[in-house]
Parts: C-alpha cells; sequence; structure tokens
C-alpha cells in the first residue's frame, strides 16, 4: 500500500485498532483508539492521559501496530508529554471530533503519541 492509499484509508475510518506489547507480560493488547492525521503525522490521545495502560506500554517498548480496514502498520511511537504540544493535540481532536465528545470521553491531557506514515 503506498502512501497516498495509506491516508486514504485513514481518511476514510474515525477510528483505528491499536496493538501494542504489554510491558510486563509480552503480550499483545489491541483497542480502538480515536486519531488525528495531518499529512504523514498521525497523532493519538490517551484517554485517560499517561495513566492509560496502552501509553504505559508504548513508554516501554516505542512501537505500535495499527490497523483500519485493509490498512496494518508497524510504527515507530513518540510519547509527546510537553503541555503545550499536548494542548495542540488535544485541540486537533476537538476539531476533527467535536469539544463534546472529546471531554465525554477523555479525562486527563498530560499525554499525547506521534506516529510518522511511511
Amino acid at each position: 500500500m503506498d502512501s497516498s492509499e495509506v491516508q486514504k484509508a485513514l481518511d476514510a475510518s474515525e477510528e483505528l485498532r491499536i496493538t501494542v506489547t504489554g510491558r510486563k507480560t509480552r503480550r499483545e493488547h489491541s483497542t480502538p483508539v480515536w486519531f488525528v492525521r495531518e499529512g504523514k503525522t498521525l497523532f493519538l490521545l490517551p484517554v485517560r492521559g499517561s495513566k492509560n495502560q496502552w501509553y504505559k506500554n508504548v513508554l516501554k517498548s516505542n512501537r505500535i501496530k495499527i490497523s483500519s480496514g485493509k490498512l496494518s502498520l508497524d510504527l515507530s511511537a513518540r510519547p509527546i508529554t510537553e503541555s503545550k504540544k499536548v494542548a495542540s493535540v488535544v485541540d486537533r481532536f476537538r476539531k476533527k471530533h467535536g469539544v463534546a465528545d472529546v471531554k465525554k470521553y477523555y479525562s486527563a491531557f498530560d499525554a499525547a503519541v506521534e506516529l510518522t506514515l511511511p
């Protein structure tokens, strides 16, 4: 799948399925998440911020698998903890998913994750 096909697949999706390796169990764990795409960059926002288990697992491995439909990629994950950068990701989520839904589902805004698409 080339980069334009990857971007089209993502643009057609409201959410992704992410898979991370457990930092203690070494087992894979999958969960659906919302995302925001800007060019070749994806932003993920853990619903409970740095307390989210998948986020803690990403901190240990720096790897994350994303899938949506026929799309499946194994990517390097870069945690974001600097408050201004996290706030910028939160703003992007509010624009895409709506202020009310972000307020309803997300309880902490102290961490985000950045992924670079191939």
